[in-house]
């Protein structure tokens, strides 16, 4: 049987409408693919903790979750299998730079489409 990852993804939007999208690092797992920035639950930790601890890391900024879930997938993948839970979230503090992706990339909704996703993190029509 596969591992189980459980994985948070922020959706956020800034006040343009774009959503901010991320490109995975040539020497992350699914590299060179758009995702949106989060990671992994850490053991004891709930999904609303993780995100925003995440987004410090990877991001530099702070943000505010909503409460709800806006999204819970599973993708299997050769090796493992992910349980990616999205949660809209509002940056509060700070601006986003990429220390972990390659690149940052905020996108209108209707054009994220456009881009080259990491499969579990295919934006949904």
């Amino acid at each position: 049987m596969k591992k189980v990852v459980k994985v948070v993804a922020a959706i956020i939007e800034n006040d343009q409408n774009e959503t901010l999208c991320a490109l995975r690092s040539p020497e992350m797992a699914t590299p060179n693919m758009r995702e949106f920035p989060g990671g992994k639950v850490e053991k004891d930790e709930d999904i609303y903790s993780a995100l925003v601890r995440e987004i410090d890391e990877e991001l530099g900024c702070e943000v505010k979750t909503s409460d709800e879930v806006f999204n819970d997938t599973t993708h299997e993948y050769d090796t493992f299998t992910i349980n990616l839970i999205s949660i809209k979230g509002t940056i509060v503090k700070g601006t986003p730079m990429p220390s972990e992706h390659s690149k940052l990339l905020w996108l209108k909704k209707e054009n994220l489409h456009s881009l080259i996703w990491a499969p579990a993190d295919s934006p949904s029509s």
